[in-house]
């Protein structure tokens, strides 16, 4: 396992671990900024791609894994949280945040395991479903 920043030749692969890329071709294209502005990193397994997350500087100047998308045959394996494990690395000694809807409780459970703590929510962004924002603290290196 390696995990390292997607390239373009990437695109396909990952829009095919993506279970919202194959009927929103917004989403492709979201994929395919990301890559583009270096913030996509991806983990592959054997030459496969089995996870992907987006680690942005958009929200408020402060780092924010924006996307986790793990690959459905690579599910329930660790492999989000190595990218979060991975994007806290990246960020030492700066705020880390992320949000997840309300209704998302295993990504919520990830993040708490993680280390992340709520922070807030945003309403109004999914008809009742409230973003939670997490945060995690600087780690002291």
């Amino acid at each position: 396992m390696r995990i390292r920043p997607a390239v373009k030749d990437d695109h396909p692969a990952l829009c095919a671990i993506d279970s919202v890329a194959a009927d929103d071709l917004k989403r492709r294209a979201d994929i395919a900024d990301w890559i583009q502005q270096g913030c996509c990193h991806l983990i592959e397994i054997e030459g496969e791609a089995a996870a992907y997350g987006v680690l942005t500087h958009h929200f408020f100047g402060q780092a924010f894994i924006e996307m986790l998308m793990v690959g459905t045959s690579w599910r329930r394996r660790g492999l989000a949280g190595t990218l979060i494990a991975h994007f806290q690395s990246m960020s030492s000694g700066a705020k880390l945040f992320s949000s997840t809807n309300m209704s998302n409780r295993p990504m919520q459970d990830l993040l708490v395991k993680a280390g992340f703590r709520p922070s807030g929510y945003i309403d109004n962004l999914d008809e009742n479903d409230p973003e939670i924002v997490f945060y995690s603290p600087p780690s002291r290196a």
